[in-house]
């Protein structure tokens, strides 16, 4: 199979809006295009191959089933695959909280130091643009968002281990990100 071409915003939505009319084509060529920034996606957030390759079928399952929910007026196709994994793969991370919550520093450690093309998927212009904006980030609010997006701890959690009331907690989050919009806007 040869390499994905790279990722162009309008062709991926028209891509997408096909998959959603049933075209088994347009799923391939979506899955080719994708699967490897959604893996990296998937990979991060859960650290083990095997649970990453589980929670990608389900995102393909599920693209199939919903895209016709898609909606280019209110994201790109991408943003919504993204999402779509990363929603797929704190669902995983809940199913093992005790695990993840017993171990915080977990997500510091790859149980899979193997470059794959999703690593290096990872390490393209949005990565870098998304680390340069959280570290823009007070130190706080980006080890708060972190753990929100990619252990999937609630708001109450994160109050709990940054003892600090709910309300600020939450103000923490919205305001940090309202500024990695605005960020990786410009």
């Amino acid at each position: 199979m040869s390499p994905a071409p790279p990722l162009d915003r309008e062709e991926l939505s028209r891509i997408l809006l096909a998959t959603a009319g049933g075209d088994q084509g347009a799923f391939t060529e979506l899955y080719r295009r994708t699967s490897a920034k959604l893996f990296g996606v998937c990979l991060r957030m859960l650290r083990d191959r095997g649970e990453a390759e589980e929670v990608l079928q389900e995102v393909y399952t599920t693209v199939w089933r919903r895209a016709d929910s898609f909606d280019a007026a209110r994201a790109s196709a991408i943003t919504w695959l993204v999402t779509l994994a990363r929603n797929k793969a704190i669902d995983r991370l809940r199913q093992h909280r005790e695990e993840l919550l017993d171990e915080p520093d977990r997500l510091d450690r790859p149980d899979d130091d193997q470059p794959s093309p999703a690593l290096q998927a990872e390490a393209s212009q949005d990565r870098v643009r998304l680390e340069r904006c959280m570290d823009a980030l007070e130190p706080q609010q980006k080890s708060a968002v972190r753990e929100a997006f990619f252990s999937g701890a609630t708001y109450n959690e994160l109050a709990d281990r940054c003892r600090v009331p709910l309300g600020t907690m939450k103000s923490w989050i919205r305001r940090s990100l309202i500024r990695l919009k605005a960020c990786l806007e410009t």
